[in-house]
């Protein structure tokens, strides 16, 4: 097997055994806790009759460990949930059922996933372009005017926060000149156009907050990798400016960029709250907030439990493209 391909199988199974390391603490957190576990998984609605039919179910009578192997089970294989006249297949992965909803806790998640994804995928891009080419601009033009108003500008982004750039670029952009809708959102599948256009103003909202973390975090970078012993031979050799910024000083200040890259993507999927309650978007976010407050255990279980699977998910795909963009992290 290349160094390569053992490299990522390595990563592939650390991030299985991640995975399961997060099922173990949420199942306890949630599932082993003094109280009415029964109760709270059912709901405050619930009559007594019911509440044993979820304890049953929840096979609270059972040792923890087979409580939490039957738990695991679900999500691997599938798992029958009985309704009171019927029994309900939850096929795999199977994270439980919503007792307050009778709606499976996965079917829940699909339907708010794909908003969720469509806003981090097109912030994601625009918060690299915006954050990475100011970076990189910054650090060119050290000590110049460019340099201080770039600098100025990114503080300001990390100072405000993301709701009040999304209630000035609403007000601005949809009230005052009119140029976009007030966002509403539009399935991909339905209209494309609409739905870019919709997401537009939300994009920048995510976007311009998060660029100025990845404006700051490059410039950094970028200034420690142009001072280092390799890039002024390349300058003694007669290397164009350009070049060594493009080519070599930004390949060698990737690695802190992926790795931030990462943990916004994977936090980002259930954590643009703020985002997705101010222009109306229907989220994963905004679902976890709703399940809270109505103490839908279930939901907010698996909502947990998907948000960390991106999470790892994301950094799995880091390390792989460390070790594309720096062979020497193979040997590691």
């Amino acid at each position: 097997m290349s160094g390569f391909a053992g490299f990522t199988l390595r990563r592939a199974v650390g991030a299985v055994v991640t995975l399961l390391a997060i099922s173990v603490i949420v199942y306890v957190v949630f599932y082993a806790t003094p109280g009415n576990v029964a109760q709270i998984t059912c709901g405050p609605r619930c009559s007594p009759e019911q509440v044993h039919q979820v304890a049953q179910q929840l096979r609270l009578d059972d040792p923890l460990y087979l409580r939490y192997w039957h738990f695991l089970q679900g999500i691997l294989v599938g798992q029958d949930y009985s309704t009171g006249t019927s029994v309900e297949h939850c096929s795999a992965p199977c994270l439980g059922l919503s007792y307050q909803s009778d709606q499976q806790v996965m079917q829940v998640i699909l339907t708010k996933l794909p908003v969720s994804l469509s806003l981090v995928f097109g912030a994601m891009v625009l918060w690299l372009l915006l954050g990475v080419g100011t970076g990189v601009l910054s650090a060119w033009r050290r000590g110049r005017f460019t340099e201080r108003a770039l600098t100025g500008v990114t503080l300001a982004g990390v100072a405000t926060p993301s709701f009040v750039i999304g209630l000035v670029l609403m007000i601005v952009v949809c009230g005052q000149l009119e140029l976009l809708p007030f966002p509403e959102y539009v399935s991909f599948s339905d209209d494309p156009e609409q739905w870019m256009w919709n997401l537009l103003l939300p994009w920048l909202t995510l976007a311009l907050s998060e660029a100025a973390y990845f404006a700051r975090m490059t410039r950094a970078s970028m200034l420690e990798t142009l001072a280092e012993d390799h890039i002024r031979t390349f300058r003694a050799y007669g290397v164009g400016e350009r070049s060594i910024v493009g080519r070599h000083a930004l390949r060698g200040a990737l690695a802190p960029i992926i790795a931030l890259n990462a943990n916004d993507f994977g936090a980002m999927v259930g954590g643009a709250v703020l985002t997705e309650t101010l222009f109306g978007l229907p989220g994963i976010g905004q679902e976890l907030v709703h399940a809270v407050n109505v103490v839908d255990l279930p939901v907010v279980v698996g909502m947990v439990l998907v948000i960390g699977f991106f999470v790892v998910l994301a950094n799995a795909v880091a390390d792989v493209l460390y070790a594309v963009a720096d062979r020497r992290v193979v040997l590691t």
